[in-house]
């Protein structure tokens, strides 16, 4: 018998330049070397794409609530100068503005009817409305990452950037930010702006000894966290006071931290890194899951310990599966040759969705009693490398209201000491442990882990590059 000859092609990878969220994590973009694209996070739908020839597109930033989008050039062959700003109107499907500098633009932060520039030395804030006015120029230390951040929320004022000393950080308080326009009827109780601030309108905090890699703020601009080049900390400081507030671990090695962000009710924190691990600690005393401390941590009132000891370590955390089973180690490094502005494979960033609502469970035809609606949360992780991934967080009821306590170790990294899988799962090396102990220990790792609800592609995988 004759059977026709099959050629298999492995999977080429996908080449995407950048991917970021919304203020609301409602939509991201990508850039990619054919142009850009818009996606739904929720449903995960392909929204628009817009093919741009002529170069490369470093950055596509959405502006909050509007069809307005800013584009960035960068790469080997920008498809705009680096020290341009475009302004993309999606409504119109054409450039409406540019602003140009005489440097490079490192950094943009946006919020409804404003634009911060974070350039080497200086960030820049504009008024955008009818025209684009200038508002104001702010010194900053060596801000080649492009480090900025501004509030989002209805009245927030807070537009965070690094100050003229190396880890110090300047709040710069902007005119109140416009509520969105509502959709549909007007909401039976309009909401109403906070009393005037007396807070200085620009003040400085020392955040770290080091360089700063990452600032995030909250929506409303109460809490602004802190990485430092040593990707070992994230610190937590309340903006109105200008004092810490917490101190979490990452790890004790070192590593680059890509991201941070608030969830939308400031109960929880997430922190991704190049250790391709996505770490979520707790904010909220006495509120639903406790960060993780060392054993030695209850001693702090008897004996001086190491400050390291006194750490608050992450409570739930999950592992960003590799791509390289999907591809040759030749593939990789002939893509990367083709395009060499490439991130690496496993860089990704987060951000925090509401849970869609369950279905309510049937009752006999009866009506279920009332109850109070509560909000579920969820993360949503981007690669890349074009993978999307839903992620639930632990339940209330596998983590102790109290801080569970952990063998923290003394050096080295707080990742397990196993290699990782294809398919992102744990390989256990060694020899093979028995006994009751060992059971806990994987009930109590299982307990901070997050689920995979669901895992999809975007990108080539749906038609687009």
């Amino acid at each position: 018998m004759n059977l026709a000859r099959h050629s298999i092609s492995a999977t080429q990878p996908l080449v995407l330049y950048d991917v970021r969220f919304d203020a609301d994590c409602q939509i991201f973009t990508t850039s990619t070397p054919e142009g850009f694209a818009v996606y739904r996070t929720l449903p995960l739908d392909l929204v628009r794409k817009r093919e741009v020839s002529g170069g490369i597109l470093s950055s596509v930033v959405p502006m909050h609530c509007s069809s307005l989008l800013f584009l960035l050039g960068g790469g080997r062959d920008p498809r705009y100068p680096p020290n341009k700003v475009i302004f993309w109107d999606e409504a119109l499907g054409k450039e409406v503005a540019e602003l140009e500098f005489r440097e490079k633009v490192r950094g943009l932060a946006c919020r409804r009817g404003w634009l911060a520039v974070a350039l080497r030395r200086r960030v820049v804030a504009f008024e955008i409305g009818e025209s684009v006015k200038r508002y104001g120029e702010w010194e900053t230390y060596d801000n080649t990452r492009g480090v900025i951040a501004i509030a989002t929320g209805a009245y927030s004022t807070l537009l965070a950037a690094p100050a003229r000393q190396p880890g110090h950080v300047q709040f710069i308080h902007l005119p109140p930010c416009p509520p969105p326009v509502p959709v549909g009827p007007p909401p039976s109780i309009l909401p109403r702006p906070p009393p005037p601030t007396t807070k200085h309108p620009h003040s400085v905090i020392v955040a770290h000894n080091t360089a700063l890699t990452t600032i995030a703020v909250t929506p409303s601009g109460r809490l602004l966290a802190t990485t430092s080049v040593r990707g070992t900390l994230v610190r937590v400081w309340d903006t109105a006071t200008g004092k810490q507030i917490r101190e979490l671990r990452r790890g004790s090695d070192q590593a680059e931290i890509y991201g941070v962000a608030f969830r939308p009710d400031e109960a929880e924190i997430c922190v991704w890194s190049d250790k391709g691990t996505i770490h979520i600690f707790s904010l909220a005393a006495g509120v639903g899951p406790s960060n993780r401390q060392s054993k030695l941590s209850s001693l702090t009132s008897f004996i001086p310990i190491p400050k390291y000891f006194e750490s608050e370590w992450s409570y739930a955390q999950f592992r960003i599966p590799t791509q390289s089973a999907h591809f040759s180690l030749q593939q990789q490094s002939a893509v990367r040759d083709t395009h060499p502005d490439l991130v690496e494979e496993e860089k990704c960033t987060v951000g925090w969705i509401e849970a869609p609502a369950p279905a309510p469970a049937p009752n006999g035809g009866r009506s279920a009693p009332a109850s109070t609606p509560t909000t579920n949360y969820e993360l949503i992780a981007l690669t890349y490398t074009g993978g999307w991934y839903r992620l639930s967080l632990p339940k209330k009821s596998s983590a102790s209201s109290t801080p569970a306590q952990a063998n923290i170790p003394s050096s080295g990294s707080v990742r397990s000491g196993r290699a990782r899988s294809p398919s992102g799962s744990s390989v256990t090396a060694g020899r093979t442990d028995k006994g009751k102990g060992v059971a806990r220990d994987a009930d109590r790792k299982e307990g901070r882990a997050c689920t995979l609800l669901e895992f999809r592609r975007f990108g080539s995988w749906d038609g687009w590059g």
